[in-house]
């Protein structure tokens, strides 16, 4: 796998390299102190994972992310963000989409820990044939949708929506029952009479009232709800997956 690294601190950049390179020492890690010099690298050759730093050399890290996004082998490339200043992490989930961010100064275990999953979810998609679902949006427009880029479904009033990596899909009169039976997925779990999510994807589960809880996914804003029937199985699974952000 190849790695950038965006940081305009040597010594920082130097240590990072360190620390990721004890990963696995197979890796390619290149690096790059401003946006140019990165733009430059990322079009000679394919990064796999984006490390970029929020304050770079005569631009910022964000500036670099949105340009990356625009190439369109980077559309879903992983990108972390290494920071000091909290206040720009939400642009930066919102304007890029960036998997995650980590502080400086670095924890190494941290690091490692996030690097390696990362590098293991690269490794799961690139060697598994992915599996995709057709939904009929209206009359004459069919969109093709992969299933591991469903992060949840809900329905009301026989509309379905399906939430992605990439946008919202709203599927007329298709009810919870027949999205779960097209999609066909042991990893998209009913949780509600109204939803079902992709266990892959949920970070945190917070307890609501008596019977009801609510999910939260990562990278994502918008939430769905856990009804205490669907419990058990949802908390089994979201335990059980050592691929989950926590």
């Amino acid at each position: 796998m190849n790695m950038l690294i965006a940081e305009d601190d040597r010594i920082q950049r130097e240590n990072l390299k360190k620390i990721i390179s004890e990963i696995d020492k197979s890796l390619t890690i290149y690096e790059a102190e401003d946006k140019d010099e990165a733009l430059k690298i990322s079009t000679e050759s394919i990064i796999d994972i984006f490390y970029i730093d929020i304050g770079l050399k005569n631009s910022s890290g964000l500036d670099l992310a949105i340009e990356i996004r625009k190439i369109d082998k980077y559309e879903f490339t992983w990108i972390v963000f290494l920071t000091t200043h909290l206040e720009y992490i939400t642009q930066a989930f919102k304007e890029v989409h960036c998997y995650d961010y980590i502080l400086n100064p670095y924890n190494k275990e941290e690091l490692i820990d996030m690097s390696r999953r990362i590098i293991l979810r690269q490794n799961i998609n690139t060697t598994i044939e992915r599996k995709y679902v057709v939904f009929d949006l209206r009359d004459g427009v069919f969109i093709k949708v992969y299933i591991d880029e469903i992060i949840f479904i809900e329905v009301h009033i026989r509309t379905c929506t399906v939430h992605t990596i990439k946008c919202k899909y709203e599927v007329k009169g298709l009810s919870l029952k027949q999205s779960l039976t097209l999609i066909n997925s042991k990893d998209i779990i009913q949780c509600h009479k109204s939803f079902a999510v992709n266990i892959n994807y949920i970070t945190k589960i917070e307890k609501l009232s008596i019977k009801s809880y609510e999910i939260f996914f990562e990278n994502y804003e918008e939430n769905a709800f856990l009804s205490y029937k669907y419990k058990d199985v949802i908390i089994k699974n979201f335990k059980n997956n050592e691929f989950l952000v926590l």
